[in-house]
């Protein structure tokens, strides 16, 4: 089956299935009720008592409810996919989705919030409202460069974790799999050129990421719809009202202070990392052949990459990747987010930042011992990888002072691990048990 058939037939069974399912997630009791006595307890007239010790300690909802384990997946719905603005409706199913693998791989309980907003202060407002029942935030699908201002303020304004994963999974799981590239090419990370084509959320965090990891900033390359970044680009003046997250980073990157066009970028340049317009002629074969040789392509527009890996190969790249679980390579947030929040929620704490990220990164890239062209990351069946990344950011927030629990890193994996693996023991009970319904006609999905 080709590539664009391929993608059809999955677009299908999302149709059929979500019909048929009417959601991907539910809430359920974990505590026993044997009888309507038992609610003395856990309603009235018990629960008083409990309400009554958190009023005076605020901290103890995290270990007297269910907050230590619960975040929100927030979104306007302004930029869902490659989809766009679509409102928080459409985004819902996505955002669904998203809470299945928090769940699946992570064992966090992520509630999917949709919320209808018009501005960025009004987001803010919503958010900040809402943080008592919450221990993170994962904010998702929000148009640029709304997404930098909300995260930002969040960040600054919060007692507990705000991160976009548009912004801080895609740069994190970008930065592991360009790690090992590195490795399996013989580059150095002081060495090499990168260009970013795209300058949306995605890679604005990705570049910052390369920073605090030792890339150099003048080997960093950004370019947009209009061309290469650099400091004499003549929508200078607007970007730096209007954008100035991508304003700033015109003026530290493109140390040749290249210009022109995008393709203008590619020649000589090492890696190509785009998060740009889906479809898959945004990239061409005669660009890639301008590049250093064995050329390292990450296209990650969903669902079409700007380029099939098979026409980058073609071309001469050494290593490519893409966003799709069904080619080698798979750049995919979801390697990332489960453990991260996995390892925030274990150590309650506070917030999180690029150092963390880096630490996270490392972890995935370590996580595959002999990385080769075919292999620079691990894949969503790689169980033990979760628990590892949430250990590696649980000690790091403990290392930075943002943790309210503290713990060893020994410790922290454990404590992950039985998580994950409780979660998921109760996950293949239900199904063994057909509590979870069997696909229509017991069909199975295949890749």
């Amino acid at each position: 089956m080709d590539d664009v058939s391929r993608t059809e037939e999955f677009n299908n069974y999302a149709v059929k299935y979500s019909e048929y399912y009417k959601g991907k997630v539910q809430i359920m009791p974990k505590v026993p009720v044997h009888s309507l006595s038992d609610f003395s307890i856990w309603y009235t007239p018990g629960v008083a008592e409990v309400s009554r010790r958190i009023s005076q300690n605020k901290e103890l909802s995290f270990e007297m409810t269910g907050r230590w384990n619960s975040i929100a997946i927030l979104t306007d719905g302004t930029r869902v996919l490659g989809l766009g603005n679509i409102g928080p409706e459409a985004a819902m199913p996505v955002m669904e989705g998203k809470s299945l693998i928090f769940n699946f791989l992570g064992a966090v309980n992520a509630v999917p919030i949709p919320i209808r907003t018009r501005t960025k202060e009004d987001f803010i407002s919503v958010a900040k409202a809402l943080e008592p029942s919450f221990g993170g935030y994962n904010l998702e699908d929000i148009e640029s460069p709304k997404c930098f201002f909300i995260l930002e303020e969040l960040q600054k304004s919060l007692t507990i974790p705000a991160w976009h994963d548009d912004q801080l999974g895609t740069a994190c799981i970008t930065l592991s799999g360009l790690i090992n590239s590195l490795r399996v090419t013989g580059r150095k990370i002081e060495d090499t050129r990168v260009v970013l084509l795209g300058s949306g959320a995605a890679n604005i965090a990705a570049a910052h990421l390369l920073f605090a990891a030792g890339f150099k900033e003048g080997n960093i390359i950004l370019a947009d719809s209009k061309g290469v970044l650099n400091p004499e680009r003549e929508d200078m003046d607007s970007l730096m009202l209007n954008n100035p997250w991508k304003y700033q980073l015109a003026m530290r990157t493109n140390a040749e202070r290249i210009s022109g066009p995008s393709e203008k970028a590619f020649k000589g340049a090492d890696v190509i990392i785009s998060a740009s317009k889906p479809g898959p002629d945004t990239i061409k074969q005669e660009w890639i052949k301008t590049m250093n040789s064995d050329p390292i392509i990450f296209a990650l527009a969903n669902p079409t990459p700007e380029i099939w890996p098979s026409k980058a190969r073609e071309a001469g790249a050494s290593i490519v990747a893409t966003g799709r679980g069904d080619f080698p390579n798979q750049i995919n947030n979801s390697l990332v987010f489960p453990g991260v929040f996995r390892g925030v929620l274990d150590a309650r704490a506070k917030g999180v930042n690029f150092k963390i990220m880096v630490a996270a990164s490392y972890e995935i890239a370590n996580f595959v011992k002999d990385p080769d062209a075919e292999k620079i990351v691990p894949t969503m069946d790689d169980w033990e990888l979760y628990p590892a990344v949430a250990a590696a950011v649980a000690s790091k927030t403990v290392e930075m002072g943002l943790a309210r629990k503290n713990n060893s890193r020994e410790g922290f994996y454990r404590t992950a691990h039985d998580l994950i693996e409780e979660n998921r023991r109760v996950y293949m009970k239900l199904m063994e048990e057909r509590l979870i319904k069997e696909l229509p006609g017991g069909n199975k999905i295949e890749n």
